[in-house]
């Protein structure tokens, strides 16, 4: 059975896993969390609630049915629009291709996936094939709280919440300006929109980046 999830943020559905548990790419080399992870959002507030996680739990074993793909697609039908984990990452290429399935066969949904497994060089391929499709934006995440991004690649960052202008050219989301949600705004499903750059939030993000400071 499939659980989809709507974060209040958000103008659409999205499917989630747990966070940190299914993000690999969350971890430095030494085990240590990357910055941008430090202070994630999705180990706080609801995210920490059991009928909150169980679905995020749940969704861990249902893609991996014979029928899921097709399940996704048929869900997908009336939807505009899509986000791929708000929660988690595709931490299994089986799962990665899978979603290349869904995307594929949905042209009429616009996706937006954003992820950190493009450090995972067997991952190239199948988020390169996303990429390549029309309805698909794979925003590849950046690990830093100080406004560095990916060089290349349609990507995201975090940045202080006070540096607004010395980042102006970058797409700065404006949610927390309208009570945390997206409003009208769809900068980050727009292949047009190169980076995106969040304004950090949270006492544990606003820590991290004064001590950076």
């Amino acid at each position: 059975m499939l659980k989809l999830s709507k974060a209040s943020k958000m103008p659409c559905r999205s499917w989630s896993l747990q966070a940190l548990d299914t993000c690999p790419a969350s971890k430095n080399s030494d085990g240590t969390l990357v910055d941008a992870c430090k202070g994630c959002y999705a180990t706080t507030g609801n995210y920490r609630f059991p009928n909150v996680k169980a679905p995020r739990e749940h969704n861990r074993e249902d893609w991996k049915r014979e029928d899921w793909v097709q399940d996704m697609v048929s869900e997908l039908d009336n939807d505009r629009y899509f986000r791929w984990f708000d929660s988690g990452d595709m931490y299994d290429l089986r799962l990665a291709e899978k979603i290349l399935e869904v995307m594929a066969q949905t042209p009429w949904v616009k996706h937006w996936l954003p992820t950190r497994m493009h450090k995972f060089p067997k991952f190239a391929q199948v988020i390169a094939d996303m990429e390549s499709l029309p309805n698909v934006v794979v925003r590849l995440s950046s690990d830093s709280i100080q406004g560095e991004t990916i060089q290349g690649a349609t990507t995201s960052t975090i940045i202080p919440v006070d540096d607004e202008i010395k980042y102006a050219s970058y797409t700065i989301c404006k949610a927390y300006t309208r009570d945390g949600k997206c409003g009208p705004c769809r900068a980050c499903w727009s292949k047009d929109t190169s980076v995106v750059a969040y304004p950090a939030h949270g006492k544990t993000m606003l820590k991290l980046i004064a001590v950076a400071n």
